[in-house]
């Protein structure tokens, strides 16, 4: 699974999109108070985590896209 098929799911599921931020595909504008999200990661691998409160909060590395969007799939639905 990439970021947009991701994406695709999370709508399919009916999670509202203020509950998460995907890289690059789905931003919300104005910026939610708190959110989870997945990004790229400074090494070159993914990360998933929780933003609150103007703080991020990495709660896992993964090595590809692929785990990285199933990691966040798993949190929401």
């Amino acid at each position: 699974m990439d970021r947009h098929a991701l994406h695709a799911a999370l709508m399919e599921a009916a999670i509202p999109g203020g509950y998460y931020r995907i890289e690059g595909v789905h931003e919300p504008v104005p910026t939610p108070p708190d959110f989870l999200f997945v990004r790229r990661a400074a090494d070159g691998g993914w990360e998933t985590g929780a933003y609150e409160r103007g703080r991020d909060e990495v709660l896992a590395h993964h090595p590809d896209e692929a785990a990285a969007c199933a990691h966040l799939l798993r949190l929401l639905v």
